[in-house]
């Protein structure tokens, strides 16, 4: 692919991936729809994981300004969706209401549809209207019930209150904010790495979750508290090295480590990554163009699998087509919608370095081929 075909390639697969889940919620027909015989003890949560996390990794081309012909006319339409399928979620008169008051896990989507908002605040959270937005918010404060322990849940919490500050709750609790950024501080664990809770762990959280929504809720109250504002950079540079290091883990065909649970979130293992690059915070020595070239390996080699999807265009658990066994028991099929976040940097225009620079071999691929590379070494060092 050219550099061009590669951004339509991009676009293409997120609209595929995606246009079921948006299509049948904003018909008020997901439930109606979707399948959940896999886990099914899980079923009930599965509408409001498989369009949260959607709305999460698609958020931020929703919101780009300046398209113009035929990606801008899609743009519109999906934006319309969106806000059609928000509509759907948290209407108690819709067929498709979803469950935000069940204590656990629906906690943990209210936040991805949180973050959603907090990183479309235009064209979702700004344009939707007044008994939907009131809606949402009534939707959102029921997740409070749920207690989140000493994990990644905490920042459940903190990005839920985000939003009800983006949507202009005056009510939002900054104490779920502060406990969330104060405790993983304290749970960092070096070189651009956080425990999830005091543990470390091999896994993919750090990007699946952790990062992107510490850099997202500090970026958003620095300007409520200058410790944040004082926080803000030391976990931007630890975001950068972490960046850094999911680009070395991209092997030169395309694949990468499959460690640690949640697996089968495929390429959104990469959300950090692909947030790094949106939000321009990729360290000078990694051109945004070869990260471009690094992910767009991973998507190929990954949607170039038969399997992925079944008859009717749902995604099936696996990483390389259906591979259930890979699944842990608390995923459903609504959960394997994460993998939308590496689609982050749609939200760049075509003019961006990212789409617009030459193709470049990743890390990895310049290794293997024997060029000379510059050493890697540890943040501080």
């Amino acid at each position: 692919m050219n550099v061009a075909e590669q951004r339509k390639y991009w676009l293409d697969t997120l609209l595929l991936i995606g246009h079921p889940v948006l299509d049948a919620l904003s018909r008020r027909k997901l439930k109606e729809r979707l399948p959940v015989e896999f886990h099914r003890d899980r079923s009930g949560f599965a509408h409001l994981e498989a369009f949260a996390r959607l709305a999460c990794g698609m958020a931020p081309w929703l919101e780009l300004e300046g398209l113009e012909g035929e990606e801008e006319q899609l743009r519109a339409r999906y934006a319309g969706l969106m806000r059609e399928a928000i509509a759907a979620a948290a209407d108690p008169a819709s067929p498709d209401y979803m469950d935000f008051k069940t204590e656990g896990q629906p906690l943990v989507d209210a936040a991805f549809l949180a973050h959603a908002l907090v990183r479309a605040p235009k064209q979702l959270a700004g344009r939707l209207s007044e008994r939907v937005k009131g809606n949402v918010i009534t939707a959102l404060k029921q997740t409070r019930r749920t207690a989140p322990g000493g994990s990644n849940w905490l920042l459940f919490s903190a990005m839920v209150e985000a939003a009800l500050y983006i949507l202009g709750e005056p009510e939002y609790d900054r104490m779920r904010v502060g406990y969330a950024v104060h405790m993983f501080m304290d749970w960092y664990k070096g070189d651009g790495v956080y425990g999830d809770g005091k543990e470390f762990h091999w896994d993919y959280y750090n990007s699946y979750v952790i990062q992107p929504m510490l850099v997202d809720v500090i970026t958003l109250f620095a300007q409520e508290s200058e410790q944040y504002a004082a926080w803000r950079p030391v976990i931007v540079e630890r975001a950068r090295r972490y960046a850094t290091v999911l680009e070395r883990m991209i092997a030169p065909d395309g694949t990468y480590p499959f460690t640690g649970r949640s697996i089968v979130y495929r390429f959104g293992a990469f959300q950090l990554l692909s947030q790094a690059a949106l939000q321009h915070f990729l360290e000078e020595s990694l051109p945004s163009a070869q990260v471009r070239c690094a992910l767009t390996a991973v998507i190929t080699r990954t949607m170039g699998f038969p399997g992925n999807f079944d008859k009717d265009g749902w995604l099936r658990p696996g990483v390389y087509g259906c591979q259930p066994e890979l699944a842990e028991g608390y995923i459903n099929t609504g959960s394997l919608y994460l993998c939308s976040a590496v689609f982050l940097p749609l939200g760049l225009p075509p003019s961006d370095p990212f789409w617009a620079g030459e193709d470049l071999k990743w890390t990895s691929q310049r290794i293997a081929a024997g060029d000379n590379v510059m050493r890697d070494h540890a943040l501080g060092h």
